[in-house]
């Protein structure tokens, strides 16, 4: 097992559990005791873990992301809801952006009954999630991996996201806020959000439950800046109300 590979192990068990031992992922994972605690070392400078004696506990911060494939795991069941309210609004012939959340695969998969769709994406994971659809137009932004994220990011990927103009825009955040506004946790990707807005005739924002009242670090635009929120339960009463207040469409799971 790569290193890589074991790191995102601990960190997946981390988000199950809150805590690991270095003795117990030792056996796990069949290493030796010290590169146990020069995996968590890492974690910890990174940010996502806080050492402890004898091993380490999640650090639960929104100002820092996971990577693709410990997020992916996260909520899929929220996920597979809100892919399949969105899978209603998407209409054949659509032209859509859609950013590089695991929400987004999701989304692009229910999708995959539509015809003739064109999609617009900084997403490696949905360029290969649609890499054996026939029919449609599929569009990579352009611009530069982003470690870790499977994403493309920078001044490449802006220019490529403003030479298209889109019907609809899906794109999710870190944190939704009536006050601070949808943020996510890394300037680079709020850039690249707010390009996606602004390419777009509806925007929508798929987030899941947990993010609501939350706030990250970037700002990518206000909540009366969308159109619609897609989620995958009912928000609070007076988050309804809030959204009934400023035109704002709510969809959400039972």
């Amino acid at each position: 097992m790569l290193a890589v590979e074991r790191k995102n192990l601990i960190l997946e068990r981390l988000q199950e559990q809150k805590r690991v031992v270095v003795s117990e992922l030792s056996e796990l994972f069949d290493v030796s005791e010290e590169t146990i605690r020069r995996d968590l070392d890492k974690l910890e400078k990174e940010g996502f873990a806080s050492k402890t004696y004898g091993g380490a506990v999640l650090v639960e911060n929104n100002n820092t992301d996971m990577p693709f494939s410990v997020r992916q795991k996260r909520n899929i069941e929220g996920k597979k809801i809100i892919a399949d309210l969105i899978e209603n609004l998407i209409q054949d012939g659509d032209h859509i952006v859609v950013d590089p959340s695991t929400t987004a695969v999701f989304i692009v998969n229910a999708l995959k009954s539509k015809k003739d769709l064109t999609v617009v994406t900084n997403s490696i994971e949905v360029l290969v999630e649609l890499s054996d659809v026939s029919g449609w137009d599929v569009i990579s932004t352009g611009g530069t991996l982003k470690e870790n994220y499977l994403a493309l990011v920078g001044p490449k990927a802006l220019e490529g996201i403003h030479s298209f103009n889109s019907d609809k825009v899906i794109l999710s955040c870190k944190g939704i806020d009536m006050t601070k506004g949808i943020t996510d946790a890394n300037e680079m990707f709020s850039q690249v959000k707010k390009a996606m807005l602004s390419s777009a005739k509806q925007k929508i924002l798929a987030v899941d439950s947990t993010k609501f009242e939350q706030v990250a670090f970037s700002k990518i635009c206000d909540v009366t800046d969308l159109d619609m929120v897609v989620t995958d339960k009912r928000p609070a009463d007076a988050w309804l109300e809030y959204f009934k207040d400023k035109g704002i469409a709510c969809l959400y799971g039972k």
